[in-house]
């Protein structure tokens, strides 16, 4: 290992980071959760609003809240933002970053188990999360494009009007950027990245929630 570059070093845990442990499909969506079995590990929103790091400025969790919106391209962008934008030595776990998402999920309740397995795999566990905290790596991401699958007309209409009245897929294709300190130097990555996020809004609710999350970089095209 003492011949890798700090570079190298970044983009392997940029690869060990991208495993994930499920994925999502569109039966979830039609079928619901079914039985769902989530890791305690991921817990669950925990209303920490902010933290003082001595000699940094205050990090607050309530910039990270989604937007109200009835656009679902535009909801589907902040929840890529809210889900990629994070700092590992600010103080926070993940379970704090992935909260916001997880508060505005689908409001009856019924997609709700499945999308926190969902969110779990898109960030470290908390024991990775500390290792990388070691390092200082931050982490966002920069959204290439965010649509309407062209596949998604046709899922509807497979779905016999077993969805939700405005449900629509959205997929996002962007670029991870990381950066961290590694023996003293710093070191970046980037790569791509893409998913698709199932959002409701009207006329089901008066806004856009969060339904479900595809699995990682095996979006709907």
């Amino acid at each position: 290992m003492s011949s890798l570059t700090g570079r190298q070093i970044m983009l392997l845990l940029g690869c060990a980071l991208a495993l994930i442990i499920a994925g999502v499909g569109f039966y979830g969506l039609v079928r619901g959760p079914g039985d769902t079995t989530v890791d305690s590990s991921a817990g669950s929103p925990t209303g920490v609003e902010a933290v003082v790091v001595p000699g940094s400025p205050v990090v607050s969790m309530q910039d990270r809240t989604l937007p109200h919106t009835t656009d679902p391209i535009a909801y589907a962008r902040a929840v890529a933002v809210s889900l990629f934008d994070w700092d590992t030595a600010a103080g926070f776990l993940p379970s704090d970053y992935t909260s916001a998402v997880l508060a505005d999920g689908d409001p009856s309740g019924e997609e709700t188990p499945g999308l926190l397995a969902d969110v779990t795999t898109y960030l470290p566990t908390v024991e990775r999360w500390l290792d990388l905290g070691a390092m200082e790596v931050v982490q966002t991401i920069e959204i290439n494009d965010a649509y309407v699958p062209g596949s998604w007309a046709a899922a509807v209409e497979q779905a016999h009007g077993h969805l939700r009245p405005g449900t629509t897929a959205v997929t996002v294709d962007g670029t991870r950027h990381r950066s961290g300190v590694w023996n003293g130097e710093v070191a970046e990555s980037s790569y791509p990245v893409s998913f698709t996020v199932f959002v409701a809004c009207r006329p089901s609710f008066e806004r856009c929630h969060v339904l479900r999350l595809s699995e990682l970089d095996n979006p709907l095209r």
